[in-house]
């Protein structure tokens, strides 16, 4: 059964109480990272049956658990990037403490995010050592990157003992995704509901190294369009003007919908898609997760890292010498890892999965 998302001063749900046994899952602040903590979830669950695993999640995360069937409450995290603010985790922390967690898992490897389970006084506090974390996390994992390659390995790491590697394969990620509530954003946006269209995701929260280009994205939609297919672009409101900039380079064929939508109505948007095309984002997780056909386009970052973690997700990768450099911004200024993944080369593979 799937939790509600309630703010930190609410008092614990009667709808999810599986037991007296509970923890709390410090979540990152990623919504990629979010969706590749799904099968730590679920090994905690397989685990330990009876255990209520509620969530410590930033608002823009939250959405992402809600969808996951194995979170009980989603407790509001409001603190910011680089925001210590002592004082209030504090506070959050004495809240918390009410709640008698009996674990603590810390995905972060920061300090800051240690300390509200340090504060709520849980017995058992696990994560890696990270930022010198000694007393604040007591049971702590030390990280061996050559045996745990993927993000999503070292999150899973975190549910056995120190030193004992997580059970692979490892599942992959699920998000939940109804017929009902596809039909329901769709309704709402005037959208078609025979439509199957191929969704872009032109956007990535990290930086313009991670993004393929706006002309490229275009060049694409008029492919497909030739093809018979609709496009409908997804994004933040960050993404907004990328997205006009395609509409118009494509003109008569996209449905911007970057940010109209909230994360919950994108996931199910994504879900009722007949193929995705993504930049390595968040949204590019979210189709993994849902299942759903992919293309994922990688540029700065690795697919050897943070992969699309799905049967159906087709990576495109140049692989130059100069990638990854795990850059917000090109630092040669050129941006070729992604310039000259030319549009031809990303319609064969997404004619592959029409």
């Amino acid at each position: 059964m799937q939790g509600k998302i309630i703010s930190e001063n609410t008092e614990a749900s009667a709808e999810f109480q599986p037991s007296h046994h509970r923890a709390l899952v410090v979540a990152p602040a990623w919504i990629g990272d979010a969706i590749l903590s799904q099968p730590l979830l679920a090994r905690l669950r397989q685990l330990r049956p009876d255990v209520q695993l509620d969530i410590l999640a930033p608002a823009w995360v939250a959405p992402v658990y809600e969808r996951m069937p194995e979170t009980g409450d989603i407790i509001h995290n409001p603190f910011a990037h680089g925001s210590l603010a002592l004082s209030e985790r504090w506070r959050l922390g004495k809240k918390l403490s009410e709640r008698a967690y009996e674990q603590a898992y810390i995905l972060p490897n920061s300090f800051k995010s240690a300390l509200i389970p340090f504060f709520a006084g849980i017995p058992e506090r696990i994560g890696f050592t990270g930022e010198a974390r000694y007393g604040l996390v007591n049971r702590r994992h030390a990280l061996d990157q050559t045996a745990l390659p993927l993000m999503v390995e070292r999150f899973a790491q975190l549910a056995e003992p120190p030193g004992v590697p997580p059970p692979r394969p490892l599942p992959y990620p699920k998000l939940t995704s109804s017929e009902e509530r596809q039909s329901e954003i769709r309704q709402s946006l005037g959208l078609g509901e025979d439509q199957r269209p191929v969704v872009f995701c032109p956007g990535a929260e990290y930086g313009p190294a991670k993004r393929w280009p706006a002309g490229h994205f275009a060049a694409l939609a008029r492919a497909l369009a030739e093809r018979g297919h609709t496009v409908w672009l997804l994004g933040s409101d960050k993404d907004a003007l990328t997205g006009e900039e395609i509409r118009e380079r494509a003109p008569g064929i996209c449905r911007n919908l970057c940010g109209v939508t909230r994360l919950e109505q994108a996931i199910d948007l994504i879900a009722a898609a007949e193929l995705t095309v993504c930049n390595d984002s968040g949204l590019m997780h979210i189709a993994a997760a849902l299942g759903k056909p992919l293309v994922a386009l990688f540029g700065s970052s690795s697919p050897t890292f943070t992969p699309p973690l799905s049967e159906h997700a087709h990576i495109l990768s140049l692989q130059l010498a100069c990638s990854p450099c795990f850059k917000r911004t090109c630092p040669l200024g050129h941006l070729d890892c992604l310039k000259h993944l030319e549009p031809d080369r990303v319609l064969a593979a997404c004619l592959r999965h029409l």
